[in-house]
This record gives C-alpha cells, sequence and structure tokens, in this order.
C-alpha cells in the first residue's frame, strides 16, 4: 500500500518486524522506578528544578495549533536557534538518538509535513519513534523542549504529536504532566466535515460559533442506536491513551520494561468487547459476530471526517467479501498466522526464535500470546507468529480500495485515536478474543481451595442510589481545527455532542471476618448482562466470559462485621475526563503567576475508561445485570504495600505497575464447569440488578 509519495511502505509479511533501525545505548538504568514494595517514587517530583505548571504550559504550547508555527515566543526563540548536536552530554546516549535523526533530516527521507500519518505504517512509525527516543534520552526539561520545539517546526506534524505523547508519557522528565485530550488537539480526526466547514465559516467571518454535533449516520442504520459509544470521544482518547501507555514497538532500551503488557492488550480489548455487547443488547441489537475472513463483513462505515490537508477518511461499503490488500497482506496470510496460534494453545506451548518450547499452560501464559497477537517487540519469535492483530487492522482499513486504484488516506482502523468507532473493529477483536478464550479455558479451573478466603464471609449486597444513566451535551474546542494568522484574535469556535453519563451510586458489601484479627481483603465487583437478545438467561459460564469489571479495591477487613460502602465515582477501573486544553492552559498560567502548585494529579493517567461510562447505558424498561462480588486474600494479591490508601491507581496499573498478582478477570477468568463451586463459596456473592436510561430520543438535536 503506497502511503508516501513515491515510496512503497515498509510493510513485511514475512518478519512484520518493527524495524527500529538505530544502535541506542540502554537507558534502563537512567530512569528512576518504582522498586517492588515502594511507593515513595510516585509523589517525589523529579528534582530538576522546573515546577511542574512550567512543564504544563510548555506541553500545552508545543500542542497548541500543531498545524501552525509555534505560538509561544520562548519556545519559537529555542527552535530557531537551539542546535541538538552541540550539547552530546545533555542526551544519555551521548546524542547517537538525536544524530540519526538529524541526518534523516538532512537527506529529506522523514514523511513531509501537511500529509497524514498512521502508526501502522512502518516508515512514519520508525520517524516518530526516533523522535520519541531523542526525548528520552534527554537529561534535562530545558533539552526536552528544546529538541521538542525545534523538530515540531520541522517533521510532519501527526507524526511529532505521537512522538510527544509517547515521550512525555515515559519520560521521569515530564511525570504529573497531563496530556490534553486528542480530540482538542487532532480535532479533524473526530469531528464531521460539515462541522468543520461551519467552524471555517466562523473564523473567517470572525463570528463566535458553538456547532452540535450529530452521531455519524442515520437511524436507517442499527449501528446508528450505539453510536453514542463507539463515538464518545472521551472513550477514544481512552483507547489513544491506552496504546500510547503500551507501544507494541516499546524495546527495554527506551525505557524500564512494561510489565503484563501482552495481558493487559488482552484484557482491555475484552472489556471493550463486553462492554460494547452491554450497550448492544440495551438497544436491542444482536451480540457482536466474530470476523471470519471467508465470509462477508457485513457492515460498512462511512466516518464523514476529513484528514487536516483535504484527504476523505476512506468510506466502506456493506457485505463486502475481504479481499487481499496490494503491497500489505493476503487474506491467507492472516490465517496461517492465526493456525499457528491456534497450535500453540492446542499444544501448550509456543517455539521462540530458537526453536525451543515455551509453556503456555500457565498464569503468565496470556501475556505471552497477547504479545505474540498484537504483536509487540516482547513477542518471542515475531517471524513465524507475525503481527496478527496489527496486519488485520491496515487489512480492514482497505478493504474500500484493495488494489489501490484511488490511493486512498489510511482509515480510521489505522489510527488508535479513531479505531473504535468501526464496527468492523469489534469483529476483528471478538475474533481475536476467541483466541484468548479458546487459551483460558485449557486452563485448569480454580477448586475450592483457591477461590476461598479462610473466615471471611459475604453476608449482603446491594446498590445505593438508582443505576440510571442519561446523555448530556458535551461542548469540546475546535480552536486547534482552524488556521490562525497571528494578528487575529482566537474566537471561541466549538462544538457539542451527547455523551452517557450515570447518577452516582454506591456499592454496599457487608462482610464477615470470623479471624481474630485484621485481613488484608480485595473486593472485586463485576456485572454482567443477565439474558442474550433473545432473552434466554446466559448460563454461568458464558456469563462470567462476558464480565465487565466495575471495580477492584484494597480493604482491611477488622474481626467481626465489616460494612463496606464503596462510590461508583471511586471505581479504580475508571478516571475522571481529562480537562479541556483551555482548562489545562488556564491552571498553568495561574499556577505560573501566582508561583502555587500545579493540581491535576487526578487526571495524569487518561489510561482507564471515564468515569460517566462505568455502566452500559440499560433501557427504558430496565436492563438486568447479574452484579457478582469476590473478596480475595488481599495478603496473596498485593504486588506492593501500601494500597488501601494509594489513589493514584487504576487497574491498568500506573507505569507499568500493577497493583495485583492475580489475572486480569480473577476469578472468573478461567472456566467455570460447574458453578455451584461459587455458591459455595462463602466470599462471593450475586444478585440481580437493573440499569435504566430514560432518554427518549439520544440521537437527532
Amino acid at each position: 500500500m503506497v502511503y508516501i509519495k513515491g515510496r512503497e511502505s515498509c510493510w513485511d509479511i514475512s518478519t512484520m518486524k518493527v524495524l527500529v533501525v538505530f544502535a541506542l545505548v540502554a537507558a534502563a538504568s537512567a530512569f528512576s522506578f518504582l522498586g517492588d514494595d515502594d511507593f515513595s517514587g510516585f509523589q517525589k517530583d523529579e528534582s530538576d528544578g522546573v515546577p511542574l505548571a512550567q512543564k504544563q504550559h510548555d506541553i500545552n504550547y508545543l500542542l497548541y495549533k500543531v498545524y501552525e508555527p509555534l505560538h509561544n515566543a520562548n519556545l519559537k526563540t529555542l527552535a530557531d536557534t537551539f542546535d541538538p548536536e552541540a550539547h552530546a552530554s545533555d542526551y544519555r546516549d551521548g546524542g547517537v538518538a538525536v544524530l540519526k535523526l538529524l541526518k534523516e533530516l538532512e537527506d529529506h527521507t522523514l514523511e513531509e509535513k501537511q500529509h497524514y500519518y498512521s502508526v501502522f505504517n512502518a516508515t512514519q512509525r520508525e520517524q516518530a519513534i526516533l523522535l520519541t527516543n531523542v526525548l528520552l534520552q534527554c537529561q534535562d526539561w530545558k533539552t526536552v523542549i528544546s529538541n521538542a520545539a525545534y523538530f515540531r517546526q520541522r517533521i510532519n506534524e501527526e507524526e511529532f504529536v505521537y512522538a510527544l505523547y509517547t515521550a512525555a508519557k515515559h519520560s521521569p522528565l515530564a511525570k504529573n504532566v497531563v496530556l490534553p485530550p486528542i480530540y482538542e488537539i487532532l480535532p479533524h480526526f473526530f469531528t464531521s466535515n460539515e462541522v468543520l466547514q461551519k467552524a471555517y465559516k466562523a473564523k473567517i467571518t470572525a463570528t463566535p460559533g458553538k456547532f452540535v454535533t450529530n452521531f455519524t449516520g442515520t437511524p436507517n442504520n442499527p449501528e446508528y442506536r450505539v453510536a453514542y459509544f463507539t463515538e464518545d470521544i472521551g472513550l477514544s482518547n481512552h483507547y489513544f491513551n491506552w496504546h500510547i501507555e503500551y507501544p507494541f514497538w516499546w524495546n527495554d532500551t527506551f525505557g524500564p520494561h512494561i510489565e503484563r503488557k501482552g495481558e493487559t492488550f488482552f484484557w482491555i480489548h475484552h472489556q471493550l468487547n463486553n462492554r460494547f455487547d452491554a450497550e448492544r443488547l440495551s438497544n436491542h441489537l444482536d451480540l457482536v459476530q466474530k470476523l471470519h475472513w471467508d465470509e462477508t463483513l457485513h457492515d460498512g462505515f462511512h466516518p464523514h471526517t476529513l484528514y487536516k490537508y483535504g484527504s476523505f477518511f476512506p468510506v466502506r461499503p456493506d457485505d463486502i467479501h475481504i479481499e487481499n490488500v496490494d503491497h500489505v497482506a493476503e487474506v491467507h496470510d492472516l490465517v496461517v498466522l492465526e493456525n499457528r496460534i491456534r497450535d500453540a494453545i492446542d499444544h501448550g506451548y509456543i517455539i521462540d526464535k530458537e526453536g525451543s518450547k515455551v509453556d503456555i499452560k500457565n498464569e503468565e501464559g496470556i501475556d505471552i500470546l497477547g504479545n505474540i497477537i498484537e504483536s509487540s517487540l516482547y513477542s518471542p519469535n515475531v517471524e513465524y507468529y507475525g503481527s496478527l492483530n496489527n496486519l488485520a487492522h491496515v487489512l480492514l482499513g482497505h478493504q474500500g480500495d484493495p488494489h489501490d486504484k484511488y490511493h486512498e488516506a489510511p482509515s480510521v482502523l489505522e489510527h488508535y485515536e479513531t479505531a473504535i468507532r468501526d464496527p468492523a473493529f469489534y469483529q476483528l477483536h471478538k475474533y481475536i478474543d476467541d483466541l484468548f478464550r479458546k487459551h483460558k479455558d485449557r486452563l485448569p479451573p480454580y477448586n475450592k481451595e483457591e477461590l476461598e478466603f479462610h473466615g471471611v464471609a459475604i453476608n449482603n449486597i446491594n446498590i445505593d442510589g438508582p443505576l440510571e444513566t442519561y446523555l448530556e451535551d458535551y461542548e469540546y474546542s475546535l480552536v486547534n481545527a482552524v488556521d490562525d494568522k497571528d494578528e487575529v484574535d482566537n474566537l471561541e469556535i466549538s462544538t457539542y455532542i451527547p455523551r452517557l453519563k450515570h447518577k452516582d451510586f454506591s456499592f454496599n458489601v457487608d462482610i464477615i471476618n470470623n479471624n481474630n484479627v485484621d485481613v488484608l481483603a480485595t473486593i472485586r465487583i463485576f456485572a454482567w448482562p443477565h439474558r442474550d437478545s433473545n432473552g434466554v438467561i446466559f448460563p454461568f459460564n458464558e456469563g462470567r466470559w462476558r464480565a465487565i469489571e466495575l471495580d477492584k479495591f484494597f480493604k482491611t477487613l477488622k474481626p467481626g462485621e465489616n460494612h463496606i460502602v464503596r462510590k461508583s465515582v471511586e471505581s479504580s477501573v475508571t478516571v475522571p475526563d481529562v480537562p479541556s486544553i483551555n482548562t489545562l492552559h488556564e491552571k498553568a498560567e495561574a499556577a505560573l503567576s501566582g508561583g502555587s502548585d500545579l493540581q491535576l494529579d487526578q487526571f495524569v493517567s487518561a489510561t482507564g475508561l471515564p468515569n460517566r461510562l462505568l455502566i452500559p447505558k440499560g433501557n427504558e424498561a430496565g436492563v438486568e445485570f447479574k452484579l457478582v462480588v469476590a473478596v480475595t486474600d488481599g495478603a496473596a494479591d498485593a504486588a506492593i504495600n501500601g494500597l488501601e490508601t494509594f489513589k493514584k491507581f487504576h487497574h491498568y496499573g500506573y507505569k507499568g505497575v500493577y497493583p495485583d498478582k492475580k489475572p486480569h478477570g480473577y476469578p472468573l477468568d478461567r472456566h467455570v464447569p460447574d458453578e455451584r463451586i461459587f455458591h459455595d463459596i462463602p466470599n462471593f456473592a450475586e444478585t440481580i440488578v437493573k440499569v435504566f436510561n430514560h432518554d427518549e430520543h439520544i440521537h437527532h438535536h
């Protein structure tokens, strides 16, 4: 698939390797990183003497109107006067990475500005990784922003955004900086062409404007009923940020090893699938059917969005037969990779690149499989197992133009910012999830001894407050969508779109601790749809695979009765919505001018699900969910100390540290041949709850 003018994209199915073409001095030792049982690393500032408000200010301005020259005088001066190669001692690697990037710049091999970028295009990705690495090698903040400003003026805008987000997420120097929501930095990825036309008009005529964004398509398309979910910009921000925190191309020369990366790849997609199915049941739609390479792809997609410089995001018609894509892959290649993975699951081992067997019939197996399927550079044998997920994204993304007749731009499936909008995304991930399930179902089921928590019993579980969702308009800025002339004052130009929220509620759990001492407990809360689209109750073993994780937290139980109240807003599965770029700007400037600390800690991670999306939509009649609570032995589960009081944690871990030694989804992650085992243990409880939604119309204003 030719993306770059006059140059074949380097998709190479036989290796599908991320070609990190530069030798790097291993920098892992230079990163201050957390010990297994030490939380203090989170609180201390990386003492480079630069206030957090200044760092936030710099990041805000580096990303502000990223398609235009810098708007900040200090950064502009740096961009014009900084010499990246004059300061070798300011880089951990002595300047190796920056010299490599400067050489590519000099040779004019870098992607030009005003052109689209996709992380799935190997050539473009390597260029973005080069800049990411330059920023990660910087020893101090001044070197970081000098390089960022310098290269912002010289390389492709969208490569720059990807590199800056990734470096800021992984550099200790940018700790506690809040990255602005990606939908305000690249608004044309999220905002329909029709709305952007109005925004341009408002800009030209210098009249402020606030425009409604309607969901894509019309009620003639049944998928329109769930567009409030697939087109939720906060959900897209979550998905994008997850991939920034867990890049598939990461190797440990960039920084610390990322724990359980493959397993978390499984879990985030498993949860997205389960959530989407619950939304579908709330809207009287069938469950997602997994993708079959030899069957018709029923649902097309028309994104109605335009790249910044004029190319349309491609359209895929309904009912297409999946075709080979020139210069990318043949469908047969994917089937071969799938069969190799199925063989590994059946045998219970994979073959590494030395030809040795690596056992996967254990708790770590899911992590190895996740690395193989995505694939990440942590895959033990990328030549043999390939890159099923990444290749499938590109193959499906090009189904509207498989033979490159029209030379189309990358599709929504080829950007983490937009992939979850396309119905094909869920079909692909249902197919991949099915492979993970095959593996999990081959592990021995948990027995009673493993599941019990000695002396601990749940007396009662219930929910306080209504389980009720509603839609509310949300406004976001289009300031980065329209070009500026320096002399024109910034106009307020924005758009608004309905978003799903829920009323506040609490989980109440009454637990008896019959031990004579305090015990640490892990409280795990899940729910799954009680019935399928025909009203048939899901058997326990089907239901538990469809469970949505609602919360997981650690609590000390005193001897006797413990009444635990956990508010919905406290859920560790979720994060608050990221503040708008305007809010981040105001807060940073106020802290700088007042000499005060910047208090944005709760927004540092955008990797969890937005808290307002904690529960599925439900409907007028109420959708039944089975709510289950498992209380497990916290002393055995906890990977680190101090978990009960530590607030900066969500269940995807924070900077690669996991609160919980147990597998994601425990104790519902393995096959349950007989559900009575769960009814016989006192530390497990279940009940039926109903989720309501009383919005008559959620679509057009």
